[in-house]
């Protein structure tokens, strides 16, 4: 993400190399979170400025899908994805502990954790606590990455683990839907949600959003490297399309904030109302997942990637079956797009506090499994 091609790889941290991490971000990376607030103040600006501006992006789609969100989804996944070294995949995975640890909790705590808040916190908000509870379910597949890479962590592992989530939200998305909004609210005596969503849908969904950028990245590397070499792919064109991913988040935001900007700033009361349980959930998430990563020795690098994909969630994923189930003005619909207005600037200030963990946690006996 930054503007230099290479980081410090797992295993060889110091002290130094730490500063060094956080040192070598670009002027954008290390305002991100001012840009941020500026990219929803704009998407919320425009939204109100425009308000048949959903009307006119909605013409054109993607499976769905707003063609420019489309677009930004997949200008901000490529360049993470063409950082991947690929060849050492195979050996990440072999780490079962690692592969054990993030299934448990993104597929087992992480939903839980989400219907628990949920229904604590949004008793008697059905359509607000539905649309948190498909947010929960959506388990990351792009901005992991991004944060991963930032915090100086094991980008390879990452991109492990999304891979791994993305066969898991095909086969289990709709079934878990199913049973967190239908099944398991009848069994402990409360109000059942129904839920019919296409197995098919969320597979194309998660196809052409990781697929296709995945797909390209992994040409980019094995062309770019077998015709010019590691180190002119690393220290001369990543760093030239790098930026990109951060120009893709930004304008991503935008364009969220600005389909449903008039919503959002017409009830204040009930965004704060559902940000509640989506702020408890991405800090206990992310910080059991660095706990458990700690407790298992892993090492800074994958205990950084094990942390930020368990807190993680694919918004875009959650808005587009909240959309296609329960109707572009629904409740569902504005509790998935409150998610990245909470998500982003609270995962963007789990980045230093991932980095402070590293000096202040890790030590240099520890920082290597």
């Amino acid at each position: 993400m930054s503007r230099t091609a290479t980081r410090p790889r797992p295993g060889d941290g110091s002290r130094a190399e730490e500063r060094a991490v956080a040192a070598r971000l670009s002027r954008l990376d290390r305002f991100l979170p001012a840009w941020i607030a500026a990219s929803m103040a704009g998407g919320l600006a425009l939204g109100r400025l425009f308000p048949r501006l959903d009307t006119a992006l909605g013409k054109i789609a993607i499976h769905g899908t707003s063609l420019p969100i489309a677009l930004g989804l997949l200008l901000m996944m490529y360049p993470v994805l063409a950082k991947v070294r690929y060849a050492e995949v195979g050996r990440i995975a072999a780490d079962r502990r690692m592969m054990a640890a993030s299934l448990l909790l993104n597929w087992v705590v992480g939903p839980a954790v989400m219907f628990a808040l949920a229904w604590a916190l949004l008793p008697h908000e059905p359509a607000y606590r539905s649309g948190v509870i498909l947010v929960g379910l959506a388990r990351c597949i792009a901005m992991v990455l991004i944060w991963t890479d930032l915090a100086g962590g094991d980008r390879e592992m990452a991109a492990v683990l999304v891979a791994l989530n993305a066969v898991f939200q095909v086969l289990a998305y709709a079934a878990l839907g199913v049973f967190y909004l239908s099944v398991l609210p009848r069994w402990l005596g409360l109000h059942a949600e129904s839920l019919s969503v296409s197995m098919g849908t969320i597979a194309a969904t998660v196809a052409i959003f990781l697929g296709v950028p995945l797909v390209a990245g992994f040409v980019t590397r094995t062309v770019g490297e077998r015709r010019r070499g590691r180190s002119w792919y690393e220290e001369r064109f990543l760093p030239a399309v790098g930026p990109l991913a951060l120009y893709g988040l930004l304008f991503t935001v935008v364009i969220l904030f600005a389909l449903q900007g008039r919503t959002i700033t017409s009830r204040p009361l009930d965004v704060a109302r559902i940000a509640l349980p989506l702020l408890g959930y991405f800090a206990l998430m992310w910080t059991g997942g660095f706990v458990v990563g700690h407790r298992l020795r892993l090492p800074y690098e994958r205990t950084t990637a094990l942390a930020f994909s368990a807190a993680s969630n694919d918004f875009e994923l959650a808005i587009a079956v909240a959309i296609g189930v329960f109707g572009a003005t629904s409740g569902q619909a504005l509790a998935g797009v409150v998610g990245p207005l909470i998500e982003v600037p609270v995962l963007v200030g789990l980045v230093y506090v991932a980095l402070w963990a590293r000096r202040h946690v890790y030590r240099a006996g520890q920082d290597t499994a």
